[in-house]
């Protein structure tokens, strides 16, 4: 009985929490040097002019985690982004999502961004399972971004129409 006890006396509460918190502690260990980059360096960080018709702005948020991601797009005449900025509150995988995706629709037709998956960018960055979701917020705000902006581009034909009648 004598040995049991000091053997729980061995174990530390530095150990316990260690072993409390060990998924959370190799989620973050397991971050692959991409996400760290992008996260230590991020690309494209800042805004646009929302009020722009050839900007598109998508807000998403994952309630699950208390991520929320802004993404804006620029478009030119032609149909081509041609800018983007982010503005991410969240973990770093998130923000490195963001960044990530920032760098890959510039240059890309509107159709063409909208291929851009969240299993692309999770493989891209070597996301570990939990922090898939950063990837899914990512493709989620694409989409917003150029929903936003069809709809400012289909407003502005309206608005065409109405002043040449």
């Amino acid at each position: 009985m004598a040995g049991l006890v000091a053997a729980k006396k061995c174990i530390t509460p530095l150990v316990v929490i260690k072993r409390l918190s060990s998924p959370e502690y190799k989620a973050q260990a397991a971050y692959h040097k991409k996400v760290v980059d992008h996260y230590e360096n991020p690309r494209n960080v800042g805004s646009l002019d929302k009020t722009s018709k050839n900007v598109g702005t998508g807000l998403v948020g994952a309630p699950a985690c208390g991520d929320v991601m802004k993404l804006q797009i620029e478009v030119d005449d032609h149909g081509k982004i041609v800018d983007a900025r982010f503005k991410t509150f969240g973990c770093g995988s998130a923000i490195a999502s963001s960044s990530l995706v920032t760098e890959w629709v510039k240059g890309k037709s509107i159709d063409e961004a909208l291929t851009i998956q969240n299993t692309d960018i999770a493989k891209e960055l070597c996301l570990p399972p939990v922090k898939l979701h950063c990837s899914m917020l990512a493709e989620d705000a694409i989409k917003a971004a150029l929903h936003d902006y069809r709809l400012k581009q289909k407003d502005g034909k309206i608005e065409e129409v109405k002043a040449s009648n």
